[in-house]
C-alpha cells in the first residue's frame, strides 16, 4: 500500500485523470453511436451470471410495466444452475422469456455469446461474482448496450481505476448504467435523506451499523469432481479475489446508505476483526468486524459486522443528529421502516413481526406501509431512463461505494489505518488476469498443501490482505 504525501494527486483530480484518460485511449479512432430505445420498442435482456441475485434482477426487469422486455439469452459457468433458473423464469414469465437451447451458454466465455445476442440499446444483466464486473463490462459498452449490475463493482484498488474509467466511457456513449444497490431508490429512505437535510434531526454527530447473523462465507475444503477455479467461483463469498468476501458483499449496503445521508464518503477507516471457532473452514474470511470510518468532517460511522452462530443478530443502520435521531434500516434491506425520534433513544426492532409502537412519544415521522420493493423501483427507474433517454449512471457511485467498503476491509486484514486515497492507489490486484481464465485453467487463488488458502494477518502483511 504506497504511502500518501501532500503532493500526491488528490482524489478529485485522480478521478478527472483517470476519466479523460480513458476516454482517450479508448475512444481512439471510434465512432460512439449514442443509443437508447424508443418507447414503444421490446427491450431484450440478456442475462450473464443466474445465480440467486442475477434470477431475481431478471425478475425484476421482467415485472417492469413499462413497455415490452424480454429475456432472450443467459450465461453462466454451471449448467444445472443455468438450467434450474432458466425454469424458474419461465414458469413464472412464459410469454416473455425465449431462451432456446442454443441460446443458453456455458463458460467464461460465455458472456461475450449472450450479448452478441443482443442489439445496441438493449440491456444486459451482470449478475456474475464482482471479480469479473470490469471484464464483462468493457465488452457491454463495446457492444452499445444498457447495463444492469450487481454490487458490489470492484474488490481492490486496481479494479476500482478501472471501473472509473469504464464509468467514464460508458457516459460518453450515453449508456444507462444500474448498480444493485438499490436502497438508493428505497422511496422511503430517499424521503428520510430529504428531512435530514432539511434539518430535521440537526447536524449528523454520529452513524451506527450493524449486520450480525449466523455463518457467511465460511467454507471447507474442497470437494472432489469439481475444479479448484469452479469450487471459488461457485463459493465466491469466501474468496477475496472473487467477491472481497462477506465485508465487501454483504456490508456495502449499510456502509452506502450511511454515507449516503451523511451526504459525503468516509477518508478513513480503521478497523479490527479476528477469526474464531474455524473448524476445517478454509475460507478467507474474518468472523467478525469492527470499523471506525472518518468522514471529513471527523464524523464517525461506526460499523460492525459478524458472522458466528449462536450470537446475536441484528440488521440495522442508525443515524445520531444534535436535535434527534434517525432509523435507516429496522430489520433488513426491505421493508426499511424508516422513522425519526425526538432524542437519542431508538427502540430495537429485532424479530420479524414486531411492529413499530405508533405511540411512542419520541416517534416524529414514519415511513407508510406498505413499502414498495426497492429491488423492483430500481429496475423500474432503470428502464424509464432506457425509455426517455434520460441521464441515469450510477458507475461511480458504485465504484465509490465498493471501495470505501475494500477500505474497511483492508484496515482489519492489514491492521493498519487506511484511507480513501490509500486504497484508491493501493496496486494489490487480486485477480490481474481474470479476463483469461477457462473451465481447465487455474484458479486465481491456490491452496497450500494442507488445502488451505492464504488469510490475512494482521500486523504480519501490513501492504496488502493475503
Amino acid at each position: 500500500m504506497k504511502e500518501v504525501t501532500p503532493n500526491e494527486t488528490s482524489r478529485r483530480q485522480f478521478l478527472s485523470h483517470a476519466g479523460r484518460a480513458a476516454g482517450s485511449s479508448a475512444l481512439a479512432g471510434v465512432t460512439i453511436p449514442h443509443v437508447f430505445a424508443a418507447e414503444n420498442n421490446t427491450l431484450q435482456v440478456a442475462l450473464v451470471g443466474s445465480g440467486g441475485r442475477g434470477t431475481g434482477a431478471a425478475a425484476n426487469a421482467l415485472s417492469v410495466k413499462n413497455g415490452p422486455i424480454r429475456l432472450v439469452a443467459m450465461a453462466d459457468v454451471f449448467p444445472k444452475k443455468l438450467s434450474d433458473n432458466y425454469d424458474k423464469l419461465k414458469k413464472q414469465f412464459a410469454d416473455q422469456v425465449d431462451v432456446p437451447e442454443d441460446r443458453r451458454f456455458i463458460g467464461f466465455d460465455g458472456y461475450r455469446k449472450a450479448m452478441d445476442c443482443l442489439k445496441p440499446g438493449d440491456v444486459v444483466i451482470l449478475g456474475t461474482p464482482p471479480a469479473f464486473r470490469w471484464v464483462h463490462f468493457r465488452y457491454a459498452i463495446e457492444k452499445g448496450l444498457h447495463t444492469f449490475m450487481e454490487k458490489p463493482v470492484t474488490v481492490d484498488g486496481p479494479t476500482t481505476r478501472r471501473m472509473l474509467q469504464l464509468g467514464e466511457l460508458s457516459i460518453q456513449k450515453n449508456l444507462k448504467v444500474g448498480v444493485g444497490l438499490m436502497v438508493r431508490h428505497c422511496r422511503g429512505r430517499q424521503e428520510l435523506y430529504e428531512r435530514i437535510r432539511s434539518g430535521q434531526i440537526g447536524d449528523i454527530l454520529a452513524l451506527r451499523a450493524y449486520r450480525m447473523a449466523g455463518l457467511g462465507g465460511a467454507v471447507g475444503p474442497k470437494p472432489e469432481g469439481i475444479t479448484e477455479l469452479l469450487y471459488q467461483v461457485q463459493k465466491f463469498h469466501s474468496f477475496l479475489w472473487a467477491s472481497g468476501g462477506v465485508f465487501s458483499d454483504y456490508y456495502i449496503h449499510q456502509i452506502d446508505e450511511c454515507s449516503w445521508m451523511k451526504g459525503a464518503w468516509p477518508v478513513e477507516a480503521h478497523a479490527i476483526g479476528g477469526r474464531h471457532y474455524r473448524g476445517d473452514y478454509v475460507d478467507q474470511n474474518f468472523d467478525t468486524y469492527s470499523v471506525e470510518y472518518t468522514f471529513p468532517d471527523g464524523t464517525r460511522l461506526y460499523y460492525s459486522g459478524r458472522n458466528v452462530p449462536g450470537c446475536h443478530s441484528e440488521f440495522a443502520s442508525y443515524a445520531h443528529g444534535s436535535k434527534g435521531s434517525a432509523v435507516i434500516t429496522t430489520l433488513s434491506h426491505h421493508p426499511g421502516r424508516v422513522r425519526i425520534y425526538k432524542g437519542q433513544n431508538i427502540p430495537r426492532i429485532l424479530k420479524q413481526g414486531e411492529q413499530v409502537d405508533p405511540n411512542d412519544k419520541n416517534l416524529l415521522w414514519a415511513v407508510p406501509s406498505p413499502e414498495p420493493s426497492p429491488y423492483q423501483l430500481e429496475w423500474d427507474d432503470l428502464i424509464d431512463a432506457i425509455r426517455q433517454n434520460k441521464p441515469y449512471n450510477e458507475v461511480k457511485r458504485g465504484a465509490e461505494a465498493s471501495l470505501v467498503a475494500s477500505m474497511g476491509r483492508m484496515s482489519a486484514h492489514t491492521g493498519q489505518i487506511v484511507t480513501f486515497d490509500q486504497m484508491m492507489q493501493c496496486e494489490h490486484e487480486f485477480a490481474p488476469e481474470v479476463d483469461k481464465l477457462t473451465m481447465d485453467g487455474p484458479a486465481p487463488l491456490r491452496a497450500g498443501a494442507d488445502g488451505k488458502y492464504p488469510v490475512p494477518q494482521p500486523g504480519i502483511n501490513t501492504k496488502r490482505e493475503y
